[in-house]
């Protein structure tokens, strides 16, 4: 995560079921589906003016942070979060046993 990114904090917006970063006044978001001791993630965005700046990897960090903080399981079907658990595989260790996406 780019430093700039670091002490921004995660918002957990349950009313719009999605985790948030604000930066410079612009968001970047997640959006989810929580059931018991699990959390799925549908879709992450970033505001135009964040494009390029590395949002994205920011609110995909730290809302993989939270799901391990709070002991949920992940189910990664965003495709971004999918790919950016590829490229950092140790994210595994939190993704619920019966995702199947990451068997070859």
């Amino acid at each position: 995560m780019k430093p700039e990114f670091e002490n921004i904090p995660l918002y957990k917006n349950e009313e719009n079921h999605r985790f948030e970063i604000t930066f410079e006044g612009h968001k970047a978001f997640i959006d989810y589906k929580e059931r018991p001791g699990k959390i799925t993630l549908i879709h992450t965005e970033v505001e135009p003016e964040l494009e390029g700046k590395g949002a994205a990897t920011a609110v995909i960090e730290k809302t993989l942070e939270y799901i391990e903080q709070h002991n949920y399981k992940l189910v990664p079907l965003c495709p971004l979060v999918f790919a950016y658990i590829k490229r950092h595989p140790e994210w595994k260790r939190i993704v619920d046993e019966n995702f199947k996406g990451f068997e070859e």
